[in-house]
């Protein structure tokens, strides 16, 4: 079990970031101001009716995490 130990602590770091973005609607309606989060934390895409938020700084995480793991294979 010890080898396993970095997966589970970016197991636990990616879960906490996930649950950062779902949260974070709830959040915005306390801080209406999203301006001051650096782009590489979220970045949030606006066109007319349509909103897309996604976290470049988790699709790192993400894509580093899986590249990781087939390199060890």
């Amino acid at each position: 079990m010890e080898e396993y130990a970095p997966f589970q602590s970016m197991g636990w770091i990616l879960i906490l970031l996930g649950f950062i973005f779902v949260a974070l609607p709830y959040i915005t309606r306390i801080v209406p101001n999203l301006d001051r989060i650096p782009w590489w934390i979220i970045w949030v895409y606006k066109r007319d009716n349509f909103y897309f938020a996604t976290s470049p700084l988790l699709i790192f995480i993400s894509i580093a995490s899986i590249l990781w793991s087939m390199l060890r294979r």
